[in-house]
C-alpha cells in the first residue's frame, strides 16, 4: 500500500505545481482573427503586461506592419490560485489606420499554460476576447468576439516606423498654450469654430498621429492622450490638411484634464500649424497657474 500512498502524494503534488501562480510580467505576442468584414482578417498583437498583487496594467500592440497600428493602455485582475487573467483595454494612445477602419475596443479573458514533455519552456496565454459593447468605437460597427493564444517573448517585436508628412515637417509649430495638469488622462474634442466650411484636420501627439484627416462639425473629434512621471510632456499639433472655404482652417478645442477645463481656439495654414503643450505635475506640487 505503500507505493499507491506514494502515488498520490505525487498527483497531490503535482495539482499543486499546476495551480502555483505564475510571473506572467512581459512581453506576450500571438495573432488575432477578425471577422471577415475587418480591415484586417488577421493581424500581430503584442501584449507588455506589469502585475503588482492582483493588478494588471500595461501596453497593447495590434499591428498588420509598422505603418498599420493601434496602441492602447489596459488593465485588469490576475487571480494567481486559478492562473486567469481579464485584461481590458481602456484607452487608445495612438494609431495610424486606414480612415474607414475603427477599432474594437475588446476585453480578453485568459488562462497561463506552460508546456510539458519536450517543450517545458514554452508558456502561453489562452483564451477569448470581445467587445463589451459588442460594437466599435463608432457604436455601429459590429465586433464579432474570438480567440487568441499568446506566446511570451523576451523582446519587442514591434517597431513604429512613422512617416511624418511635409504637412507637419514643413509648417513652424506655434505654441498656443502650455498647459500644467495633476491627471494622468486629458479627454480632447475638436470642433469647427464658427460656421462650418468643410475644414479638415490631422492630430499628432509627440508626432505620433492620434487623428488622420477628419472633417470638423459640430460633432466633436474626440481622443485621449496619457500623461505622466515617466512621460511628464505631450506636445499636440494641429494640422490643417485644407483651408476649407473660409480659410484659414480653424478649430475650437476643448480640454478636459481631471477637474479643470480649457477652451483654446487653433489656427493653422500653409505656413504654421498649431501646437499645445501639456505638462504633468504631480498632485500637491508646482504651480497650479496656467
Amino acid at each position: 500500500m505503500t507505493w499507491k500512498k506514494n502515488i498520490l502524494l505525487l498527483f497531490f503534488a503535482l495539482g499543486s505545481y499546476v495551480l502555483t501562480a505564475q510571473d506572467i510580467n512581459g512581453i506576450w505576442k500571438g495573432k488575432l482573427v477578425m471577422a471577415p468584414s475587418g480591415c484586417f482578417p488577421v493581424y500581430n498583437i503584442e501584449m507588455q503586461l506589469q502585475v503588482a498583487g492582483s493588478r494588471v496594467v500595461g501596453t497593447i500592440y495590434h499591428f498588420s506592419d509598422s505603418l498599420n497600428y493601434v496602441k492602447e493602455n489596459v488593465e485588469g485582475e490576475y487571480k494567481k490560485d486559478s492562473n486567469k487573467i481579464t485584461i481590458r483595454e481602456i484607452g487608445i494612445i495612438t494609431f495610424k489606420i486606414k480612415q474607414d477602419c475603427v477599432p474594437c475596443i475588446k476585453t480578453y479573458e485568459l488562462t497561463y499554460h506552460r508546456g510539458g514533455g519536450n517543450v517545458v519552456t514554452e508558456e502561453q496565454l489562452r483564451g477569448s476576447w470581445s467587445t463589451p459593447t459588442g460594437k466599435a468605437m463608432d457604436g455601429k460597427t459590429v465586433c464579432d468576439p474570438g480567440t487568441i493564444v499568446l506566446n511570451r517573448f523576451e523582446k519587442s517585436t514591434f517597431k513604429p516606423e512613422p512617416i511624418l508628412p511635409p504637412t507637419l515637417t514643413k509648417r513652424t509649430a506655434e505654441l498656443v498654450k502650455e498647459i500644467k495638469v495633476d491627471t494622468g488622462t486629458i479627454r480632447i474634442d475638436f470642433y469647427d469654430n464658427g460656421q462650418i466650411d468643410g475644414d479638415t484636420i490631422s492630430v499628432y501627439a509627440n508626432n505620433m498621429p492620434v487623428v488622420s484627416q477628419q472633417r470638423l462639425t459640430t460633432k466633436p473629434i474626440s481622443l485621449t492622450i496619457n500623461i505622466s512621471l515617466v512621460r511628464q510632456e505631450q506636445e499636440l499639433i494641429m494640422v490643417g490638411e485644407n483651408l476649407g472655404s473660409i480659410p484659414p482652417n480653424t478649430a475650437l478645442m476643448i480640454i478636459h484634464a481631471g477637474d479643470k477645463r480649457y477652451q483654446l481656439y487653433l489656427t493653422s495654414d500653409e505656413q504654421k500649424n498649431a501646437m499645445v503643450r501639456f505638462i504633468y505635475e504631480k498632485p500637491g506640487t508646482g504651480t497650479k497657474k496656467n
